[in-house]
């Protein structure tokens, strides 16, 4: 018995120095490893997810427009002749509108005359002519009235509307190289007043007939047309 005491000695002493080995070889492995500040076994740090920028908002939808105005028609221009004597007598006068270009002529049917032209427009008249002549009046109601002034002389009228073959007739020619322009009022009546001027010196007019306008003049034949626009 005496001698099994030191070799359970022995293998106590070998068996220890195992455990020991072991625990050595266990701390080394261990020692190795970097420490861990967030706590062993921590999960990995996971990245944030990137933030979605807001969708961008529609724009707000624009404010509906106003109603649009209705048009508003232009006014219709002035088509109209008003032809008639002028007051207290001794001179006749005729206006001619088409489209509001108004022409008119005033005459005594011996050698006194006046071309005028202008515009008729929103129940006025405004013409002028040669000479400072001017012609200012008013329309309406089937009848025109004003004020004409020329040659230093004065006249008042009030003249009805008329129909063809009445109104404003006026021809222009070349007679043997004579500048010939003559003007004609055909009355309601049926009656003429006009006046011709060969080379600027005036005269009473021949009459024309107003179906055709054919007159003579200095034995050549001319066509009086109704004036109808501007005068050229």
């Amino acid at each position: 018995m005496k001698r099994n005491g030191p070799l359970l000695t022995l293998l106590a002493g070998l068996a220890l120095a195992a455990v020991l080995i072991t625990v050595n070889l266990t701390v080394t492995a261990r020692g190795g490893d970097e420490p861990d500040p967030a706590g062993f076994g921590a999960p990995p740090a996971t990245t944030a997810p990137a933030t979605t920028a807001p969708a961008a908002s529609a724009p707000p939808s624009a404010a509906p427009s106003a109603e649009p105005s209705p048009e508003v028609a232009p006014a219709a221009k002035v088509n109209a002749v008003w032809a008639g004597t002028v007051d207290g007598g001794g001179a006749s006068i005729a206006i001619s509108v088409t489209d509001g270009v108004a022409v008119a002529y005033l005459c005594d049917g011996r050698k006194a005359e006046v071309w005028l032209q202008g515009t008729a427009a929103d129940g006025k008249l405004s013409l002028t002519g040669k000479k400072g002549a001017i012609l200012t009046g008013a329309f309406g109601g089937g009848k025109a009235t004003g004020t004409v002034a020329a040659n230093g002389r004065r006249w008042t009228f009030t003249v009805k509307a008329v129909a063809k073959p009445s109104g404003l007739y006026r021809a222009t020619a070349t007679v043997r190289g004579a500048k010939v322009v003559g003007g004609w009022i055909v009355l309601p009546d049926g009656s003429q007043v006009g006046v011709v001027s060969v080379d600027d010196v005036p005269r009473p007019a021949p009459a024309i007939d107003p179906a055709t306008g054919a007159v003579t003049v200095d034995g050549a034949k001319l066509t009086a047309a109704p004036v109808t626009g501007a005068l050229a």
